[in-house]
Parts: structure tokens; sequence; C-alpha cells
């Protein structure tokens, strides 16, 4: 658990290569995660403007991130979206600059992050359920992915298959979105999913596999496509 807190957050030592049980620990994380943003979303609504509001919770997540999923999803942009070779993209990826597609994206993404926690009432365990969701797509991924690297940030989590029953947290999740936001949550719960799921048939069609950003960018996708449905007019 501490290995996945390490890699996931700057909560805890720091953990640049942790062990492939550190995997089972991915939707604990994202559900504590979570609602710590969501505990900064409630306390900020009651203080501030909605859209202030959202954008202190939007930040709190970057900070207890350490960027580490925003980097990843900018650097995904910059190498799935723009037409080259399997080889010119993972060379994209891993630099360490970032380009336009890059900067747009997560400007995008980051927008609409703000703009759907604006949109409805403060709910922590909606943010805890979505949060739960998106690291357990990614904790799943190895289980039906390859590695699209011959050795990179993720490679240390392959050393064991993972169990595709880790996916059985999104179980709980889900009750709670329900119980909470009703068909609204089951639908941002749904919606997660399939977001995150996206971004990794696009990684498998264009690099073959996925890496470190690309499981990055699976959580912030999820996780706004989620917000998104949440925030429509039910």
């Amino acid at each position: 658990m501490r290995e996945a807190f390490g890699f996931l957050t700057v909560l805890g030592r720091p953990t640049p290569a942790p062990t492939p049980r550190a995997l089972r620990w991915f939707p604990l994380v994202g559900a504590t995660l979570g609602a710590a943003v969501g505990s900064v979303w409630w306390l900020a609504d009651r203080a501030f403007p909605a859209l202030l509001a959202a954008v202190l919770a939007v930040a709190a997540d970057l900070a207890l991130t350490g960027l580490l999923h925003a980097d990843g999803l900018a650097d995904s942009a910059d190498g799935l979206l723009p037409p080259a070779s399997r080889e010119r993209r993972l060379e994209i990826m891993r630099t360490p600059d970032i380009g336009a597609f890059g900067a747009t994206v997560l400007g995008v993404v980051l927008l609409a992050r703000v703009g759907a926690l604006a949109a409805r009432p403060a709910d922590i365990v909606l943010i805890a359920a979505l949060w739960c969701t998106s690291r357990t797509v990614a904790a799943v991924a190895p289980a039906w992915l390859r590695y699209a690297r011959d050795d990179g940030l993720a490679s240390s989590l392959l050393a064991t298959p993972t169990s595709a029953l880790t996916g059985l947290a999104v179980v709980p999740a889900a009750a709670g979105a329900v119980l909470v936001a009703g068909w609204a949550g089951a639908a941002a719960i749904a919606a997660a999913v399939l977001g995150g799921v996206a971004v990794l048939l696009l990684a498998r069609a264009r690099l073959g596999g996925f890496t470190g950003d690309v499981l990055g960018a699976a959580i912030v996708v999820a996780e706004t496509v989620g917000l998104i449905v949440a925030s429509a007019r039910w």
C-alpha cells in the first residue's frame, strides 16, 4: 500500500519503481485521493463561489498527484494523436517537453474538469468513487495489454501478471455513487470506465500496448468523462 501511495501521490515516501503488488492497492489509493479532493471541493464550496471552489478542487488534485497524471496525459496526446510511426510516437512520449497536442488537450481537459465541478453541488462520495474507478482501470490494464516499451516507468509493475479481479473494486465505488447521486452516479461510473478503456484501446492500436504515460492519461480521461456525465442535466 505504501508503494502505491508513494507512486501515485506525493504522500508518503517517493517510489520510483514500485513492485507489482502495488497495483492491487491502486483502487484504494484512488478512493482516498478522491475523498481528499472531494473534501477540498466541499469545504471550498461553502466559502467561495462555485467556480472558484471547482478551481481549488482541481488544483488540489494536481498538487496531491504531483502532476504525474497530467504529465502523462500531455505526453500521451503528443505521442498518440499526430500521425507518426510507432517508434516515433514512443520517442515523442519520452521527451520531457510538451507539444501543441499535449498543451491543447491538457488545457481543454482542465477546463472541462473545472466546468463540470462548478456545474453541480459538491459531492465527496462521487469524487471518491470516480477516482477509485480511474485507478482501477489503470490497475487492470496490464492484465489484457502488453507493455509497449522494453523498459520504462511502469515496467517494474509487470514482473507478476495483474489479476483482472482487481477490477471488482469498481463495484463498491459504483454502489457509493448510486447511493449518493442515483442514476447520474451510475452513468458517471460507466462513462469513466469507457473513457479510460478508450484511451487504452487507442494506445493498443497506435503503440501495440500501454506505457506509464498512457496509464496516467487513462486515469485523467476516465475521471473527466465521469465528471462531465455527472454534471449533465439529468
